[in-house]
């Protein structure tokens, strides 16, 4: 029986619209929320609640070039398939591996974020170790995704639920509590003038890298049942809640304590949410936004391994990868290799205990997928297209102008590792070329000689 190529072999589609919405709200409601508000707080004051609406609805653009590019071609991979496909391989390379960066980093963020929350929950001493404990969570949520997708899916459904379920609790406790207090934080008087307008904009983009997450679900296209309805629905879906759950969280919070003193909660205490909480005068409350938070962390880290991992697969299909990263296993047909090498080197970031990432280069990053995507969208043709041109545009030139309120910093060290991914990927095409010659000739049948 001849092998099976790797490249033919399909995921097992088991993701209806609820699965699939599932994963994406999993996949945004996490460090974002209990820390990004904050930062952007500090920049623009109360307009912070505008530059989250704002942030929310270019966002929702963005997505919807992902819903309708994953529509079209639902595959694993997300935008690294969606660039080799619509542009050219650079571009889709250094897509896929810009998320593979950010995301490793992120993942590894709040595996040692959960075990931080962890150990204040417990009341266990400063000194107790958080390396171990987050690795621990690491390694329990890759053995999860090796499980199956229909595992992967009860486990982030339980999780999320504890973290929405403690968002919901902060806006009607909270919102319950504003009248009584005037609403004296909302009002846009309080707005510094000076510089506001540049500080409004780069509130807006790094708020845009909290709703980042909707496209992960295009990333599990293969394995999501009609995928031209279901994707679309789950998207739109997925972000429809998140801008409302956020706006919400941002007028509690800021009604309660002022933008400042948000700005200085999350910059202090590292934990805005729980300040806020602690502002109710309910016992407990604070309590029940650790919980939260911890939750999050552990949904964002879940479907991080998993996502991950399906574009090692698409990577190892292609040869930018190696390809054992592209090999189903199991009855489950699982990328057991693409799964492993996803918790090992998110693992292995672990070990540093002290993950170097900001909210900057997370909006840079991003901001690069968004163009990318936006610019795989353009080539849709007019069959093709679920949503207006215009919208494809809109996210793309907002994008565009947005990366321009990044510090240059940041450019400097997303274009470097840019750059690192395009040595990569012409090291490994150079490999895969001299083993295809070698592989051509050892198949040649020798010449018979008299």
């Amino acid at each position: 029986m001849s092998k099976e190529n790797p490249a033919n072999q399909q995921l097992k589609r088991e993701l209806g619209w609820f699965g699939a919405t599932t994963m994406g709200l999993a996949s945004i409601i996490g460090v974002g929320i209990f820390v990004s508000v904050g930062i952007a707080a500090g920049n623009s004051g109360v307009a912070v609640i505008a530059a989250l609406f704002i942030a929310g609805l270019l966002s929702i653009c963005n997505s919807l070039n992902f819903a309708q590019l994953a529509a079209n071609h639902p595959v694993s991979g997300g935008l690294y398939e969606y660039g080799y496909r619509y542009l050219n391989p650079w571009l889709g390379f250094t897509g896929g591996w810009m998320y593979l960066l950010g995301k490793i980093a992120v993942a590894a963020t709040a595996a040692l974020g959960f075990a931080g929350y962890l150990i204040n929950i417990l009341g266990l001493s400063e000194t107790t170790p958080i390396v171990p404990i987050a690795e621990t969570a690491v390694i329990i949520l890759t053995l999860v995704v090796l499980g199956g997708m229909k595992r992967s899916k009860r486990v982030t459904t339980i999780i999320l639920s504890i973290t929405i379920s403690s968002l919901l609790f902060l806006v009607i406790a909270g919102g319950a509590l504003l009248p009584a207090k005037g609403f004296q934080y909302l009002s846009f008087s309080q707005i510094n003038t000076d510089s506001f307008l540049f500080n409004f904009l780069q509130s807006i983009a790094l708020l845009f890298a909290a709703y980042n997450g909707a496209g992960r679900i295009a990333t599990l296209g293969e394995e999501v049942t009609e995928p031209r309805k279901n994707i679309p629905r789950a998207i739109i879906l997925t972000l429809g809640i998140v801008v409302t759950l956020y706006i919400a969280v941002a007028v509690v919070s800021v009604g309660s304590i002022g933008a400042e003193g948000l700005a200085s909660a999350t910059v202090v205490q590292a934990a805005p949410l729980e300040v806020v909480a602690e502002s109710f005068g309910i016992p407990g409350a604070a309590t029940v936004l650790a919980i939260g938070a911890t939750a999050a962390m552990l949904s964002v880290l879940l479907s991080i391994i998993l996502s991950l991992s399906r574009v090692f697969l698409a990577m190892g299909r292609r040869g930018d990868m190696p390809g054992f990263l592209a090999q189903l296993k199991g009855e489950q047909t699982q990328p057991y290799g693409a799964i492993i090498l996803s918790g090992t080197v998110v693992a292995l970031l672990v070990l540093t205990g002290d993950v170097a990432t900001t909210w900057s280069f997370g909006a840079f990053g991003g901001l690069y997928r968004c163009v990318i995507g936006s610019m795989a969208a353009l080539q849709l043709k007019d069959d093709e297209r679920l949503y207006p041109r215009w919208s494809t545009w809109l996210a793309l030139l907002s994008c565009v102008f947005l990366a321009f309120c990044i510090d240059w910093q940041i450019w400097i060290i997303g274009f470097a590792l840019i750059g690192f991914g395009i040595l990569w990927h012409t090291g490994i095409q150079q490999l895969n070329l001299v083993e295809s010659s070698k592989s051509e000739v050892a198949t040649q049948k020798p010449k018979v000689t008299s």
